[in-house]
């Protein structure tokens, strides 16, 4: 075979392979563009599914928190009796007697103030009842936030007054008045030490009570019930 013509050969073959390459390495680089272009676009979409999942978690967060937090900060009671406005009330937790006397007008002219403890925190849902003057002992104060605890309040005050036993955990102020050598100020401490400390589960505990010692709970421990 002539020399030329193997050249030519080689050199056409050259040219043919050249070009097989050439497009080889297009259509590659084509198909990986391909590619990239859709897994951008599917991470993308996980991205937004992502955000707006937790959009909507974050939302849902909020709203249970806000609730939690709007139940727990108030407390609604109903108050009747001397005062100027009776009604429903909604204060802030933790709030006092004497807070919603406040908000229901101040009482009149015709309440019996020392039947009733103005220092007593107030629960949901408690029904108030601020006597008059010449009103039975029995009925005042009445703090509840159930039929159950003011027949307990009830027969508590009644209790006291036909001299039977005195129960320290639902006693008024007036009612503690009515145990031997016990005082307005006497009363005030056993109620304000019930509020801080919880319910009396012994009666020794009102030893506990600043100003009450072993002396005084002798004379008083025939008269006292929880």
């Amino acid at each position: 075979m002539n020399f030329n013509k193997i050249k030519e050969v080689v050199v056409e073959k050259k040219i043919y392979i050249i070009a097989t390459i050439v497009l080889v390495a297009v259509f590659g680089l084509k198909k990986s563009n391909n590619q990239e272009s859709v897994a951008e676009v599917n991470n993308e979409k996980v991205m937004q599914s992502s955000n707006t999942a937790s959009s909507n978690n974050s939302n849902a967060s909020s709203m249970a928190s806000s609730a939690s937090s709007s139940s727990s900060k108030t407390v609604t009671c109903d108050i009747s009796g001397a005062v100027k406005h009776q009604g429903v009330y909604t204060l802030k937790n933790g709030a006092r007697l004497q807070e919603l006397i406040e908000a229901a007008g101040g009482t009149t002219a015709k309440a019996q103030l020392k039947a009733i403890n103005r220092a007593v925190l107030l629960k949901d849902q408690d029904k108030i009842h601020i006597p008059y003057k010449g009103e039975k002992v029995e009925s005042a104060s009445t703090v509840t936030a159930g039929s159950d605890n003011s027949r307990e309040a009830k027969d508590s005050a009644q209790s006291g007054s036909n001299g039977e036993k005195v129960n320290l955990n639902t006693a008024s102020a007036v009612d503690l008045q009515k145990l031997t050598g016990v005082g307005e100020k006497k009363a005030e401490q056993i109620i304000a030490y019930r509020e801080q400390n919880g319910s009396f589960k012994k009666i020794e505990d009102l030893m506990q009570v600043s100003g009450i010692g072993e002396k005084t709970f002798e004379s008083l421990k025939d008269q006292l019930a929880v």
